[in-house]
This record gives C-alpha cells, structure tokens and sequence, in this order.
C-alpha cells in the first residue's frame, strides 16, 4: 500500500436518519458545521436521508420517503401535459 494517502482526522461523528431520527456513532473524517448531544457528549452531526433502520432491503418493509417533496415537483411539472 502506498503511505501517505489515508486520512489521519477519524474523530467520532454521530450519523442521524431523518426518516424516523435514529442515531449511531461511528468514526469519520467527514465536515460538519451541526453538532448533536447524544448521552450528555455533543458529537460532530452528519444527517442522512436513509440508513440501515430505514432502508427496505433491511427492514423489510417497503415505505416511500419523499422528504424533498420530489413527488410533488414532478407532478406540478407535468401536470400542464394533462389531458
């Protein structure tokens, strides 16, 4: 392996889905600006839109999460085409 290409800064992060506000600590190298207090600690905050509490592969669940309202632009878009 070649030296000097792997970063040095893994601090602990808090990673937290937005779907249904599960959070878990891993380290990272990732920036932040949010912090979060998790267990009277504040963590660095990286937010995801899905995670491994969420995702249907692994829940088994399927369930549509439309948090940008992705649905709604594109309905609003294309509903002149409407006959």
């Amino acid at each position: 392996m070649r030296k000097g290409i792997h970063p040095q800064n893994y601090r602990v992060v808090a990673f937290k889905d937005m779907s249904n506000d599960d959070v878990f600590l891993t380290k990272s190298t990732a920036d932040t600006n949010e912090t979060i207090e998790v267990d009277g600690v504040e963590y660095p905050l990286i937010k995801m839109e899905i995670s491994r509490t969420s995702h249907p592969y692994y829940t088994g669940k399927s369930k549509l999460v439309d948090t940008a309202g992705r649905i709604d632009k594109f309905k609003n878009k294309y509903s002149k085409f409407k006959k």
